[in-house]
């Protein structure tokens, strides 16, 4: 009878003490409520349409990121807004509502690392990083390009390096070459985003030369941009080189990809800038992933490796 006392106490220390330190592996599914490490909930899979899947559902928690996550992602997940239809990097899936691409694929690669669930909301362009200001989301992850202008709202973390370049009709009949063939032309682009800055900077130039200027039609979705050119409303709509890469390899669009050299720039993922921790995490994870080379294989994966920064940069862009 006394031994069973003893070995029951003894049990019973055991499970005391081992719930006092916590458990230590993040594979635990945190059933128990013990561990102060783990994960509380089971990381999501990606979307079986994802190019990236295999990559992403292969990433496990860095134990020690995961550990300095902030409490309101372990709680309620990281919550992420992209303007979805910017394809190879954010599209939907055939079901139309599931976000797929390379931010997207990123975004949960991210929150693999950190150990946490994700969810991915589309909004329109101009109400990304107002949604960041208030808390609504976490980060902003949307080809959006990091300028000083952005960065006096939003803190970014760098995660590709890519240039704009142009859309024509197959053919090009308006003999678009470059941006001194745009004077007197009409060109469409997505309101408030750099490729609207560089359809006015060529604007200027076209007067500035003395000859006709260009005629921007601002829209808000980069699909309404490039639905001018179809309808031969404008003659280019000026995008990201590898938006217009991928869309001119679609035989149904009927367009031809022209870049525009010399306009490289890091695009960034916007956090609110008094959110160090969660600076620092994404930071972290993107860094993490970089020397792991799961970073590689996300850009691999959309065929965007000429994309790729060989570190996480904070504000890189000038």
């Amino acid at each position: 009878m006394n031994t069973r006392i003893l070995t029951t106490l003894a049990v019973g220390a055991l499970l005391a003490a081992t719930a006092a330190c916590g458990a230590q592996s993040l594979d635990d599914d945190g059933a128990s409520g013990a561990s102060a490490t783990a994960p509380a909930v089971v990381l999501d899979q990606a979307p079986t349409e994802e190019k990236a899947a295999d990559v992403i559902n292969a990433i496990t928690p860095d134990k020690d990121l995961a550990a300095k996550a902030p409490a309101s992602l372990k709680s309620g997940g990281l919550k992420v807004v992209s303007s979805i239809g910017y394809p190879p990097m954010e599209l939907f899936a055939t079901d139309g509502k599931t976000p797929i691409g390379f931010d997207p694929a990123l975004a949960r690669a991210i929150a693999r690392k950190l150990g946490v669930k994700v969810t991915i909301t589309d909004e329109e362009f101009n109400s990304q990083i107002p949604g960041v200001l208030t808390g609504r989301y976490d980060f902003v992850i949307s080809s959006m390009t990091d300028n000083p202008e952005r960065q006096g709202q939003v803190t970014f973390v760098d995660y590709v390096q890519a240039g704009a370049g142009m859309l024509v009709k197959a053919g090009n009949a308006a003999g678009i070459t470059g941006p001194k063939d745009l004077c007197g032309k009409t060109v469409s682009v997505v309101d408030n985003g750099s490729s609207m800055e560089l359809a006015e900077s060529y604007d200027a130039d076209c007067k500035k030369d003395g000859k006709a200027a260009v005629n921007v039609l601002k829209f808000p979705g980069d699909t309404e941009a490039m639905l001018q050119v179809s309808n031969g409303r404008a003659q280019a709509t000026v995008t990201d080189y590898v938006v217009a890469a991928y869309k001119s390899a679609d035989p149904k669009l009927a367009m031809e990809a022209i870049a525009l050299e010399g306009t490289e720039s890091p695009w960034g993922i916007g956090m609110k800038p008094d959110n160090k921790e969660l600076i620092e995490s994404v930071k972290g994870a993107l860094d993490a992933l970089i020397q792991s080379g799961e970073y590689g294989k996300l850009l691999a994966a959309w065929n965007l490796d000429k994309l790729a920064v060989q570190s996480a940069v904070v504000n890189g862009g000038k």
